[in-house]
């Protein structure tokens, strides 16, 4: 991959991206998330008062280390399960499905042992396709440049 523009929803304008431990466990552990789907990031946005769609351009460094799920997995599940319970990864960026609420819903059942990893993906193949990006280190956030925002 060469050059990718990507999205980040927001309530501002994001300049200079940073990596911080919310309050929340992400998906791919901490991070900052983007997308490469315009959409999930006005979904993302369209939680605040002011709306803000932040664009970048990704440039791929391929010193980096990094885990890309290009499909949904066990291997994907059990890497969600692992950072939503609060472990931590040597990864730069992680990129991969993303567990929107319906799934991570589907997740928490797993968790706590309401529904079976059977159950599991015959409920989460009929979620509509999402994509995410996690920076996770700072080495990660030089590999994306600020272009602009829209407001929503």
């Amino acid at each position: 991959m060469s050059k990718q523009i990507i999205y980040h929803g927001s309530y501002c304008k994001v300049e200079n991206p940073e990596i911080k431990n919310g309050k929340y466990t992400k998906d791919f552990g901490i991070g900052f998330y983007c997308t490469i789907l315009e959409e999930q990031a006005e979904k993302w946005a369209k939680k605040y008062d002011t709306p803000t769609i932040n664009i970048y351009e990704y440039n791929e460094n391929s010193n980096l280390k990094i885990k890309n799920f290009t499909v949904m997995t066990e291997e994907w599940l059990d890497f969600i399960i692992k950072c939503r319970n609060g472990q931590t990864h040597d990864y730069d960026i992680v990129i991969g499905a993303m567990a929107d609420d319906q799934v991570y819903n589907y997740i928490t059942d797993l968790m706590s042992g309401q529904i079976t990893r059977e159950a599991f993906w015959e409920l989460a193949k009929f979620r509509h396709p999402t994509h995410q990006i996690a920076f996770c280190t700072e080495e990660a956030l030089k590999c994306i440049k600020f272009i602009g925002i829209e407001e929503k």
